[in-house]
């Protein structure tokens, strides 16, 4: 009787474990799944109307549950709302590492504080999340230099720095709620705004401040309406000859918004127009002599930065960062992992996409 009473506990144990979602031994169920020492990664990206950010997600579900991680991987839709509940529905899951992009840098403080609460360690996934202490490290690019890199390249492209010009340009930048969009902003203008001063680079419309040229959400559609009317007011006589855009999304509208007023053609060539994130279809776009250039930033090593992050601090170990004095979040610095962005145009996309492994030449037909 004594062995039948313990057979039928091991038995109803095993069942109740299976009701959780969970076998006997304690894997969790979704694949990749280490015992309770592992646990649950919470991964809270932006959208997926950008194909960047469907990389970086399915990237650090990929190295997470190779180290024996099961993953929480949400996507917000680029609604504030959504993403703060997501977050916390992954805290209550007993997630024990929340890896978070965020869609408004400054609108997660309460549920961070939940996390805080619940000694949920919070690593800012490229976009620094500010107003808040409980933000433990931040991997990102060296975001400063994307927007160095931008603004280089056009004034190499045009050659402003063999005194030629004047030139037309307008300026275009990311959402004002991401942190990110200001060091895009201050990188490029680093390098433009002394050409703009001396008049060798003449922005018709006038519009130049960060708060002037912010495009809400990155939303190429906002940017092509915004290009159709600059083109309207101040370009019925002028030529465009440069563009500066932050992120390749708002580079697609831009060009199509100079298109459907006859940029393109032999006789009115395409201007200069920069990009970021080397998205498949601005690729293409550079390839087929519109786009002109992406800021490429190879996210499979971002997560791979995340990562390492993220188990250091589950296990007792170090997170490696390069960076304890630029990202100021308005309550403290958070330490940071930078990498290095790297530009891109005609002339080298093999070399850094294709035999990288980013991208087949198939994919780029």
């Amino acid at each position: 009787m004594r062995k039948l009473s313990a057979g039928l506990a091991a038995l109803g144990m095993t069942l109740a474990l299976a009701a959780c979602g969970q076998s006997a031994n304690g894997a969790g169920d979704g694949g990749g799944g280490r015992d309770a020492e592992g646990g649950l990664i919470g991964i809270a990206m932006p959208t997926k109307s950008s194909e960047r950010w469907i990389n970086d997600g399915a990237n650090m579900v990929k190295e997470f549950q190779a180290k024996g991680y099961k993953t929480d991987l949400q996507y917000g839709d680029n609604v504030v709302e959504n993403q703060v509940s997501q977050v916390e529905n992954m805290i209550t899951k007993g997630a024990r590492l929340l890896v978070i992009a965020a869609i408004d840098g400054s609108s997660l403080t309460n549920v961070l504080q939940r996390a805080a609460d619940a000694h949920v360690p919070v690593i800012s996934y490229d976009r620094l999340i500010r107003g808040t202490g409980n933000v433990d490290y931040y991997a990102t690019f060296d975001n400063y230099k994307v927007g160095v890199l931008q603004g280089g390249y056009i004034v190499d492209k045009l050659g402003l720095k063999d005194g030629k010009g004047p030139f037309n340009i307008e300026l275009f930048a990311g959402s004002p709620d991401d942190n990110n969009a200001a060091f895009f902003y201050n990188g490029a203008m680093s390098v433009l705004k002394p050409y703009i001063d001396d008049k060798k680079l003449v922005v018709q419309s006038g519009q130049t401040s960060l708060a002037q040229i912010a495009t809400l959400r990155w939303d190429g559609g906002l940017a092509q309406s915004r290009m159709d009317n600059l083109l309207s007011k101040s370009y019925t006589a002028a030529r465009v000859d440069a563009v500066l855009s932050p992120y390749d999304g708002i580079s697609i509208g831009i060009i199509s918004s100079l298109k459907g007023v006859g940029y393109g053609t032999p006789g009115r060539p395409l201007p200069v127009v920069t990009g970021q994130d080397g998205e498949l279809a601005s690729v293409k776009s550079i390839i087929a002599g519109e786009q002109t250039q992406t800021v490429y930033k190879d996210t499979r090593q971002l997560a791979k930065a995340a990562v390492q992050m993220g188990d250091a601090l589950l296990t007792g170990g170090k997170p490696e960062v390069n960076d304890t004095r630029q990202y100021d979040n308005g309550v403290k610095t958070v330490p940071a992992q930078l990498l290095q962005p790297v530009s891109v145009d005609k002339e080298n996309y093999r070399k850094v996409l294709v035999d990288s492994g980013q991208y087949t030449e198939d994919q780029l037909k």
